[in-house]
C-alpha cells in the first residue's frame, strides 16, 4: 500500500501579489490528509451508475456514467449532447448583424463574453477598430458578467455541498449585478448588446453611482462568504484534497480558466494576450498550487475582488466619445437621423434586412471568459453570412477534467467535483 501526503499551504487566507503574472491565494492551514493507495480492486464486480441527465448537481442536462466499487468511483465518463442546439450551423444562415443574438445563448451565465468574442472576430475580418469608449464599455460589461457568473457559482456550489445558506446569499448579490446589467443593456441575460462595431447604446445617466453602489454591495457579500466558508471545518473537510488535478493533466486536456490556475499555472488571457484595454488597468491573476476543489472555490471567490477592481477603474477612467462606429456602415445610423435623411433610412433598412458583407478570409479570436478561454473561429466567403463558425467553448474542455479528478473519490465527492468544474451545458452542446 502506498501513501501520498498532501499538505495544505500554511497561513491565513490572503491575496499576495507575487509575480508579474499574478497573485497567489494562500489558504488556511489544515491538518495533513492521507490518501491511501490500492483504490482499484483486483477481483471484484463493479457497478455502472448513471448520474443524470436529470440531476440537480449536474448544472444542466449532463449525464455522468460512474463505474463504482462500493462507494468508490473507479471511472467517470461525461456524456454530453442532450442539449444540442446546432448554434454553429445556425450561424451560417444568419447575417453578421444577427450573429450576436445566436452566440449570446451559448454560455447563458456569461452571455456578454460570447457576444464579445464574436464581435471581435467579425471586426478582425473587417479590419476595423471600435472607438475607445466602446472598448471600455465592453470591458465594464464583461467584468460585471464575470462577477455575476462567479456569484452564481458560489451559490450553486454551496447548495451542492450542503451549505444551503450560500444559495440565498449568492443569489442576493447576483440579483444586484443583473439589475445593473439590465439598466445598461435592457435585459438581464442574452443581451445582444455587444455587436460588431461597438455596443448597442451608450451608458445611461447615473450609471457611475449605480455601478459603484453595486461594487460596494458585492464586496460586502464576498466578505460574508469568506467569513462563512473559508475556515469552516466542514467545508474544508469536504473540499480540501478532493478532485485533485495537476498542471500536466490540465494542459493535456486543454483545460483553462480557474481549473488550470488552481494547479499553479497563472494563465489568464487578459494578462497573457491582452485585449480590450486590460493592459491599461491594474489587476492580479489569482492562482493557487493544490489543484483541488477548495482551491477552485477560493480562486473564483478572489477573482470577484479583482473584477470589482477593474470595474471601479472603468468608472474612473471611462473615456468620452462615440460608443460605436458611425461611418463604416456596419452599425445603424443615429435614430434621430432616420427621420431627417433618406440615406440614413435606407442604410437602417438594408442593415437589418441584408446585413453587411465581410471580406473573404478566416480568423480566430480568443478571450478570457469566467470559465476559461472562449474562442471564435470564423470563415468568410465575402458574402453577408459566415461560411463557417466554430466556438471553442471552455466548458466542453473543462468537463473532461472530471474524469481524472474523480477517480478514486467517493460518490459524494463526485458531486463536489462536478460543481467545482462550473460547466454550462449550453456552451458544451452547441
Amino acid at each position: 500500500m502506498s501513501e501520498e501526503i498532501i499538505t495544505s499551504d500554511p497561513g491565513a487566507l490572503r491575496l499576495e501579489a507575487q509575480t508579474d503574472e499574478g497573485a497567489q491565494v494562500m489558504r488556511p492551514a489544515q491538518h495533513e490528509l492521507v490518501l491511501t493507495g490500492g483504490l482499484w480492486p483486483d477481483e471484484s464486480e463493479t457497478t455502472i451508475v448513471n448520474m443524470g441527465p436529470q440531476h440537480p448537481s449536474t448544472h444542466g442536462v449532463l449525464r455522468v456514467m460512474l463505474e463504482l466499487d462500493g462507494e468508490t468511483v473507479l471511472r467517470v465518463k461525461p456524456v454530453v449532447g442532450y442539449l444540442h442546439t446546432g448554434m454553429e450551423k445556425t450561424a451560417e444562415d444568419l447575417t453578421y448583424v444577427q450573429g450576436a443574438t445566436n452566440v449570446t445563448r451559448m454560455d447563458y451565465v456569461s452571455p456578454l463574453s460570447n457576444e464579445l468574442v464574436w464581435s471581435m472576430a467579425v471586426e478582425r475580418l473587417l479590419d476595423v477598430e471600435v472607438p475607445t469608449r466602446a472598448v471600455w464599455i465592453r470591458m465594464l460589461l464583461v467584468e460585471l458578467n464575470r462577477v455575476g457568473s462567479h456569484l452564481l457559482f458560489q451559490a450553486t456550489n454551496g447548495m451542492d455541498i450542503g451549505a444551503l445558506s450560500m444559495m440565498i446569499y449568492g443569489w442576493r448579490e447576483r440579483e444586484e449585478v443583473l439589475r445593473l446589467i439590465e439598466m445598461f443593456t435592457g435585459l438581464r441575460m442574452n443581451n445582444n448588446f455587444i455587436r460588431p462595431g461597438g455596443v448597442a447604446a451608450d451608458l445611461p445617466d447615473g450609471w457611475e453611482e449605480e455601478t459603484l453602489e453595486v461594487c460596494d454591495i458585492v464586496e460586502r457579500g464576498v466578505r460574508d462568504y469568506s467569513e462563512l466558508l473559508t475556515e469552516n471545518p466542514i467545508w474544508m473537510e469536504r473540499l480540501i484534497g478532493v478532485g485533485v488535478i495537476t498542471t500536466e493533466q490540465a494542459l493535456g486536456l486543454s483545460v483553462t480558466g480557474p481549473i488550470l490556475r488552481s494547479t499553479g499555472f497563472p494563465w489568464d488571457l487578459r494578462k497573457a494576450q491582452p485585449y480590450l484595454a486590460y493592459d491599461e488597468v491594474d489587476f492580479d491573476v489569482v492562482y493557487t498550487q493544490n489543484g483541488d476543489c477548495y482551491d477552485r472555490f477560493l480562486i473564483r471567490l478572489n477573482e470577484i475582488h479583482e473584477s470589482v477592481k477593474i470595474i471601479r477603474q472603468c468608472v474612473e477612467r471611462m473615456p468620452v466619445g462615440d460608443y460605436r462606429l458611425q461611418d463604416a456602415k456596419i452599425t445603424p445610423p443615429p435614430r434621430a437621423r432616420i427621420d431627417e435623411s433618406m440615406e440614413a433610412l435606407i442604410h437602417h433598412f438594408k442593415l437589418f434586412t441584408e446585413g453587411f458583407k465581410v471580406p473573404a478570409g478566416e480568423t480566430y479570436v480568443a478571450i478570457e471568459s469566467p470559465r476559461g478561454e472562449i474562442g471564435c473561429y470564423l470563415v468568410s466567403d465575402g458574402t453577408g453570412k459566415p461560411a463557417r463558425m466554430h466556438i471553442r467553448g471552455p466548458s466542453f474542455y473543462n468537463l473532461q477534467s472530471a474524469g481524472p479528478m474523480a477517480e478514486g473519490s467517493l460518490i459524494a465527492d463526485t458531486v463536489a467535483i462536478i460543481s467545482s468544474v462550473d460547466p454550462i451545458l449550453g456552451e458544451v452542446d452547441r
